[in-house]
């Protein structure tokens, strides 16, 4: 009988993990080429042996110590400089880690459905606009990229699959292009690295991204007690536990999101679903970071369900929440394709609204034109004030359409409409005598024709509040 049969199986269990945990480990986003955030206390953790004595440090001439609690677990936080690099960091405890071409500057958390899934390169059939010259002129050190894995969990993890990459024409092309255009656009303006880490899911809904204590305030979402073998993305909280848990803490100076299809059916739940969700990320960052969202964008869906309902439960967070923000998409759907090609305008509004609101940016427009009153005029006619049109309206010289007119019954006729001097619009129907409700691209495929003098198009919108 050998040495190893002599031994008892709980031993040798203890023993493996003993030799397992004998090495200072971090998690997969604390790794060569990543980006920390600049001018902070930047938090990092990882395991090694209980009470090991733990020194984190900068090439740039910052260091910390900490130790292991009983677990195993340590984590510090190292005051990182202004925007710059490459630097090195050096981790020490039971073992030395070193993580080379470090760059300090801003960091995004990237997240959502397909629309932000979607690479640069463009799905099967369905292509991203200019793709291939963006990828052959790609290479830039200063935006680095952290494509997280698919994965679900039923309970918090600790740790994700992916890696960091340097930006360049061999790996941007499976990077999410709204992702991307926004960090180009970002750093282009800002002159500092940008990182972004990118964690999302096709067909995901908002529901998977929040932890089980927010889905307790909504009667008809459950948390599964299994991973179901169909509809992963589609389940409660199995993307927060796999997908977001890992992260929260990695310092970020905000988020983008692109999302909201799958939930389109039950447009009145999100109104709150979509909120509770940002609140609770910020509550476990523990910090208000800015939260710009893409609306979804107008396209033929089959079912009877009107898909303009969600686009304002949308621009209801971005009215009631906090330090966020909404690109409008209506001039840019696609009737026949639920992914837009048009994705570097989509990146780009994301960044109007971070140069403007985060970065402090002055003359820049960063929002389209936001339905703001009503007044009745004579002849049946109804005037509509907006916010966030300053210098005026435009069509751009097209013909303004996708209006609607309706009376006390409440049935919708298209209507005319037209830009006034003082900034409003008169809207009317020669059907309708004695209107009392406007809507304007309030259907599921529309294109949208007014914009602001900068050219950010007007979310679509209605100035009832009937259930249909």
């Amino acid at each position: 009988m050998n040495l190893i049969q002599k031994v008892p199986l709980t031993l040798l269990l203890v023993l493996a993990v003993s030799i397992a945990n004998a090495q200072t480990s971090t998690p997969s986003f604390f790794s060569s080429n990543m980006v920390l955030q600049q001018d902070e206390e930047v938090a990092i953790w990882g395991n090694d042996d209980p009470k090991t004595s733990i020194e984190v440090s900068g090439s740039w001439g910052k260091s910390v110590t900490g130790k292991t609690n009983k677990d195993g677990k340590w984590k510090v936080k190292l005051k990182t400089p202004v925007a710059g690099g490459p630097y090195t960091v050096t981790i020490k405890g039971s073992k030395t880690i070193q993580l080379e071409n470090v760059l300090i500057g801003e960091v995004w958390i990237c997240s959502g459905q397909s629309n932000m899934e979607m690479p640069l390169k463009g799905y099967n059939n369905q292509p991203i606009n200019g793709s291939n010259e963006e990828i052959l002129n790609s290479t830039n050190d200063r935006i680095r990229l952290f494509n997280t894995e698919r994965a679900s969990s039923l309970l918090p993890e600790e740790d994700v699959p992916g890696k960091w990459l340097t930006t360049d024409p061999n790996n941007v092309g499976e990077f999410s292009a709204t992702a991307y255009f926004f960090a180009k656009k970002l750093e282009s303006i800002l002159d500092v690295p940008i990182g972004l880490i990118e964690t999302s899911w096709g067909g995901s809904t908002a529901e998977a991204w929040v932890d089980g204590t927010t889905i307790e305030q909504f009667e008809n979402l459950k948390v599964p007690n299994e991973i179901p073998n169909r509809g992963v993305n589609h389940f409660p909280t199995l993307l927060y536990n796999a997908m977001i848990n890992p992260f929260i803490g990695y310092n970020i100076k905000g988020a983008i999101w692109y999302q909201g299809e799958s939930n389109r059916k039950r447009s009145e739940q999100y109104k709150k679903l979509f909120p509770a969700m940002i609140e609770l990320w910020r509550e476990k960052w523990q910090q208000e970071f800015p939260f710009y969202f893409v609306q979804i964008a107008p396209f033929g869906y089959n079912e009877g369900v009107n898909s303009a309902f969600l686009r304002e439960a949308q621009l209801y967070a971005m009215q009631n929440v906090s330090n966020t923000g909404m690109a409008v998409t209506m001039d840019i759907g696609d009737c026949d394709f639920i992914h837009p090609r048009e994705k570097k305008l989509v990146g780009e509004r994301l960044v109007y609204w971070a140069l403007a609101k985060t970065y402090n940016i002055g003359g820049v427009a960063f929002s389209g034109p936001v339905y703001k009153s009503l007044e009745k005029a004579d002849e049946g006619r109804m005037v509509l004030s907006f916010d966030f049109a300053t210098n005026g309206l435009s069509s751009f010289g097209y013909e303004l359409t996708g209006f609607q007119i309706a009376g006390e019954d409440k049935n919708f006729f298209p209507a005319r409409a037209r830009i006034n001097g003082n900034k409003t619009i008169t809207v009317w129907s020669d059907v309708v005598k004695e209107p009392v409700s406007v809507r304007y691209a309030f259907d599921n495929c529309t294109t949208g024709s007014l914009y602001n003098v900068e050219g950010l198009p007007a979310s679509s919108f209605r100035t009832d509040n009937w259930d249909k």
